[in-house]
């Protein structure tokens, strides 16, 4: 099969696998430029409510396919910012499931999803200093707000490999799973939680998390007009499960 990105829609939660497996699912560029339309696609989606970003088999992601980086000066890494803002501008929540090597770009990618979710075998690196390459901004400064200046520094002077466990400590990901099953089991668990939840309440904490200051008197009008906070309070008071009906669309 051809490198290539897959998907999947089920229960709300749609699923991209990064599929490169004879390079360790290393992303080439025409997977880069896949991944912005994809995401357009997924967003506009009505039964997605979340989505999982994730490797075919054993590895999330070995980074940027090197060869691509053979065509005109900074095409490539161009290509991953765009594919890197698509996934942090994505309107749902987004989970990375990681196993195995998580490196470079596919670092990159997972740091632009909301949540990073990691094996306890996975590994993390940002490798710019070993080819020379200037880390771009958006990501240099997306991985300073999750883990700090000094880890950042760390992995961007270095290059070296971190395990799941400091990972976790500095903040680089969220919850590290035991081998086997339990990564997929447990993130299965966490999406259908995120379905359930108010697709309101969601956008506007991601906005509000992620630093936009210009929309406060929207999401204000949103929680008073939407209907998601009456039917919360409702169905809290009825014991029973709110059935809220805020979406995305129209949101921008």
């Amino acid at each position: 099969m051809e490198p290539q990105l897959l998907h999947s829609v089920a229960d709300g939660v749609a699923t991209v696998v990064i599929h490169h497996p004879a390079k360790r699912n290393a992303m080439t560029a025409d997977m880069w430029r896949a991944l912005p339309p994809l995401l357009d696609t997924l967003a506009a989606n009505p039964g997605v409510r979340a989505l999982v970003l994730t490797g075919e088999g054993g590895t999330f992601c070995a980074g940027a396919d090197i060869s691509s980086l053979r065509g005109p000066s900074g095409e490539a890494q161009e290509l991953a910012v765009r594919a890197e803002e698509a996934l942090a501008a994505f309107a749902k929540p987004t989970l990375a499931a990681v196993r195995g090597y998580c490196v470079g770009g596919g670092c990159q990618l997972a740091a632009a999803c909301d949540l990073r979710f990691a094996d306890e075998e996975a590994l993390f690196g940002i490798t710019p200093a070993k080819l020379g390459i200037v880390y771009a901004a958006s990501a240099t400064r997306r991985l300073v707000s999750l883990v700090g200046p000094a880890t950042a520094k760390y992995l961007l002077f270095s290059g070296e490999l971190v395990d799941a466990g400091r990972a976790l400590r500095t903040g680089l990901v969220d919850e590290v799973l035991p081998g086997g099953a339990e990564l997929d089991k447990r993130v299965a668990e966490f999406t259908r939680v995120l379905v359930t939840r108010s697709q309101l309440t969601q956008a506007a904490a991601k906005e509000f998390a992620n630093g936009r200051t210009d929309r406060d008197a929207y999401w204000a009008d949103q929680a008073r007009d939407g209907g998601d906070t009456a039917e919360g309070v409702a169905a809290f008071l009825e014991r029973r499960r709110p059935d809220f009906t805020w979406t995305t669309s129209g949101s921008t």
